[in-house]
């Protein structure tokens, strides 16, 4: 059984190869047994005990099929300690003998396959011509969003809020020395107003992003919120969008649609689809140029195992 590193991931992946084979993972027979959350008690904000499993339900073109189960921990107070929020492992097995194959980190695993989803979603629900992307969080995940949003979208201009500037910063820094020029944004309502696409990815317990600031057209890609107690963006946003999820399991999990379904504000029908609908052509994406999307991902293991996948066959 092969240990597959971050940096191992990292050689293995680009984002159009991964685009792709998420989008053609939505569209097969993968089972995917509902998610295990356990809450882990803190003296801070809890943390989550995630269990993901997923396997092929029938062989691939190279008459293969994997089965997989990512185990990762959430701890939100890690990040105040200048240290990762998320961390565990993925282990990839053979769905026909059951042998182990090898187990992947985790983490830089989860960060790939998320903002592949995201540009995924994008391909659907961003207009073709978008060009100015406004980063609301400078997390571990906001270079790879970045970075698979530029993959699927013209994106010239590249602005980033952070609650902490410094953090700002650093990651504009980094998306520089990578050739990526970013400016920070101090007022991040300038920064909304401004953008053909919004991208979240915080941990958020109250809305960032509110609809009176988006403009017609404009995509929104939430992230970072994956329990009922989270919000990046407010009623306004929800009601004005045309709105799309990961798979229905947000519609349970996700504080963006679950507060205001439970108070009324939306119902479930609001959704407009989901990705595995999207890719399949069973759900329209945009319709104008003119109209506001939006879209909720909470993540699934249909992903992690394409991913993950497609890591074991890249390997030398």
């Amino acid at each position: 059984m092969r240990i597959i590193s971050a940096e191992e991931i990292d050689r293995t992946l680009s984002y159009p190869a991964l685009i792709d084979a998420l989008a053609d993972a939505f569209r097969t027979d993968v089972t995917v047994p509902p998610r295990q959350h356990h809450t882990i008690p803190q003296d801070g904000r809890d943390a989550t005990f995630l269990i993901m499993p997923a396997w092929n339900a029938s062989p691939d073109a190279a008459g293969e099929r994997f089965l997989g189960c990512k185990l990762v921990g959430i701890f939100p107070d890690n990040t105040a300690k200048g240290e990762p929020s998320v961390a565990g492992g993925y282990l990839l097995m053979s769905a026909i003998t059951g042998a182990p194959l090898a187990v992947l980190e985790a983490r830089r695993l989860t960060t790939w396959r998320t903002a592949a989803a995201s540009a995924l979603a994008a391909r659907h629900l961003a207009r073709d011509d978008a060009a100015t992307l406004a980063m609301v969080g400078a997390g571990t995940l906001a270079p790879f969003l970045v970075r698979a949003h530029r993959a699927v979208r013209p994106i010239t201009r590249v602005l980033l809020w952070n609650r902490t500037r410094s953090r700002a910063i650093a990651t504009a820094f980094a998306l520089a020395n990578s050739g990526i020029e970013t400016e920070v944004a101090d007022d991040l309502e300038s920064a909304v107003r401004e953008a053909d696409i919004v991208c979240c990815a915080t941990l958020s317990p109250a809305p960032l992003v509110k609809g009176a600031w988006l403009k017609k057209g404009v995509h929104v890609d939430l992230v970072g919120g994956f329990t009922p107690k989270m919000r990046e963006a407010d009623d306004d946003a929800i009601k004005k969008a045309r709105v799309y999820v990961d798979t229905r399991t947000a519609l349970k999990e996700a504080g963006d649609l679950l507060q205001p379904i439970r108070r009324k504000v939306i119902t479930a029908a609001k959704v407009a689809g989901d990705l595995a609908e999207l890719c399949r052509g069973e759900a329209k994406g945009r319709r104008r140029a003119d109209e506001i999307t939006l879209f909720k991902s909470v993540g699934t293991a249909t992903e992690d195992l394409a991913a993950a996948t497609m890591v074991w066959r890249g390997l030398d």
